[in-house]
């Protein structure tokens, strides 16, 4: 089954919010980062025994992020998470924030994704089980 476009639904609870009552900003990267666990969990690729049976991780390279409005306390939001290959080492997330109760779209952001040792931080080509996934 190929990687598509995915969503995760997340409420937003007191934790996530700041002194304005809104979901602090950096949270988002937070709300983003479970989608994309949640979806490589769809596809029974399990981050721990990844580590364990390669010896690689991912890690954020970069993250460009548009704020364009404010969620709030005990809003639902749905994040959404559709990756793109980019060469054999990484990927790019193309992920959104939405508030259910209509549909608005407070944040969007693009996360570069490397596959890397965990033990020297050098990039590596993707496991094929991902490389497959992603391709098809």
């Amino acid at each position: 089954m190929p990687m598509s476009e995915f969503s995760w639904p997340v409420r937003v609870y007191y934790e996530d919010t700041d002194a304005g009552g809104v979901v602090f900003y950096a949270n988002y990267l937070k709300f983003f980062e479970r989608a994309r666990t949640e979806l490589l969990r769809k596809h029974n690729i399990n981050q721990q025994e990844l580590l364990e049976t390669t010896g690689l991780v991912f890690v954020v390279r970069r993250v460009h992020v548009e704020y364009r409005s404010s969620a709030r306390l005990d809003d639902v939001l749905e994040i959404t998470a559709h990756p793109r290959l980019d060469g054999r080492a990484r990927l790019i997330f193309e992920q959104e924030a939405h508030r259910t109760a209509d549909n608005k779209l407070l944040c969007r952001a693009e996360t570069e994704i490397i596959c890397v040792t965990a033990d020297s931080f050098r990039p590596r080509p993707l496991p094929p089980v991902i490389l497959e996934i992603v391709s098809s």
